[in-house]
């Protein structure tokens, strides 16, 4: 979240940020207003503060009358007066505070000044181009045409099984996913320096909270009970890497901390009906090998664009042609600052598709989980800046090397980087 002093100073800068970002004044707060809110927090603080003040003065005097042996008693009935009253105010205060916090839940992160501004994707940077997309002797097939002709991809079966959005992956299908989740990990931790984890799949709210998912997305997510408790299907690994060091306060000298973790992800893709429905673009499940950071404020942006390379060496081994986008204002996530977008081209659908989206959250998410460090021993901590990223969406990268390296008799070449992680083979045939 964002620290209420800078809220509280800087009103316009906010609202300002929101409309750049294209967000409803009114659909974000509400009738809530944080600054109204924060005037009356720090009114209620003072008079609680008063009314405390007036107790110790009128403790002592009371002590001073009971050793001069002298009546207190209409001094005492007014301290149990102040005693309730303070009691009623500290119960409203802790009201306007909690009112404040889910106000201050709502509100996203403060785009970094390289951002573009703009309303939507049509606004946002293309930074390079990497490779020549394949000029085919043939009409180049889609995924979801290839995948099913050579019997390595099933939706209808999926789609029995658990209905839509879902596949079944079979054969050298399913040794090609686990290829690649085996080679984007062998690469970020031999060669890229980060640590790998399996994190747990299922997370509490709180820990949702902590990266921005709740309360403005919990659409999105799918919940199950489990006891007296609710707990959550991950969207993403980003969410209990970040969340390894909540509540705690770590040393500089360990900074950065590097990990990488490949979990399948689970999203409802609520208010996605009706777009992306074929093949494996947008499914309730799917894999990925994800790259979190936690890092200090004056190394982050240097962290970014070396995640973002971490994640482009992976299409590049590949030999798959792809370009980098900076995402405007319009387009990045809730608690991203800056968002860089890399996308690989489909030749079956004759477009660039997202793969990758790597992102520095600033303290934003730190912030609401509280991760902080300590430059040196004595001095105070400070916040650490979170960065996250895709190395990679292992169903989309499945899909690029399929519509990529498909040959004119349906087979599909499997890239030199892969196949000694598939025995060897070199083609995937019916």
């Amino acid at each position: 979240m964002l620290d209420l002093r800078y809220v509280v100073e800087n009103r316009e800068v906010v609202l300002d940020m929101l409309r750049r970002r294209g967000l409803s004044v009114e659909a974000i707060l509400g009738q809530a207003d944080p600054w109204a809110l924060d005037v009356e927090r720090r009114s209620v603080l003072q008079k609680v503060e008063q009314l405390r003040h007036r107790q110790r003065v009128a403790g002592e005097e009371i002590a001073r009358r009971g050793k001069a042996r002298e009546d207190a008693t209409e001094l005492k009935a007014e301290m149990k007066g102040v005693a309730e009253e303070i009691k009623a105010l500290e119960a409203r205060l802790q009201d306007v505070q909690a009112r404040l916090e889910q106000v201050l839940l709502l509100l996203p992160n403060v785009p970094d000044s390289s951002v573009p501004v703009g309303p939507d994707a049509s606004a946002n940077a293309e930074v390079r181009r990497v490779g020549e997309p394949a000029r085919f002797a043939f009409a180049p097939k889609s995924h979801w045409d290839l995948g099913p002709e050579l019997g390595i991809l099933d939706f209808d079966r999926a789609a029995k099984i658990s209905g839509a959005r879902f596949a079944v992956y079979s054969g050298a299908g399913a040794r090609l996913e686990r290829a690649l989740i085996q080679f984007m990990l062998d690469l970020h931790t031999k060669e890229r320096g980060y640590r790998e984890m399996i994190p747990p799949y299922l997370v509490t709210a709180e820990t949702l909270v902590g990266t921005g998912q709740l309360p403005k997305f919990e659409a999105e997510l799918f919940k199950t009970r489990a006891g007296d408790k609710d707990l959550y299907l991950i969207p993403t690994a980003e969410v209990p890497l970040t969340a390894l060091h909540r509540d705690e306060i770590l040393d500089a000298g360990d900074l950065p901390r590097k990990y990488v973790a490949f979990t399948p992800c689970f999203r409802s893709e609520a208010g996605s009906y009706g777009k992306d429905v074929r093949g494996l673009i947008r499914q309730h499940q799917f894999h990925k090998v994800e790259l979190v950071k936690l890092t200090t404020p004056e190394t982050s942006a240097a962290e970014l664009e070396s995640m973002v390379a971490d994640a482009e060496e992976v299409l590049k081994r590949l030999g798959l042609p792809y370009r980098v986008v900076l995402l405007c204002t319009g387009d990045m996530g809730f608690w991203s600052a800056k968002t860089y977008d890399i996308e690989v081209w489909l030749p079956g659908q004759q477009l660039y598709r997202e793969i990758s989206s790597c992102s520095s959250c600033t303290d934003y998410q730190s912030r609401r989980s509280s991760i902080r460090y300590r430059p040196a021993p004595k001095d105070k901590p400070r916040f650490v800046h979170t960065l996250n990223g895709s190395g990679l969406a292992v169903g989309r990268t499945f899909i690029a090397v399929l519509e990529n390296y498909q040959q004119a008799d349906g087979s599909v070449v499997v890239p030199e980087a892969l196949r000694p992680y598939m025995d060897g083979l070199e083609r995937i045939v019916k």
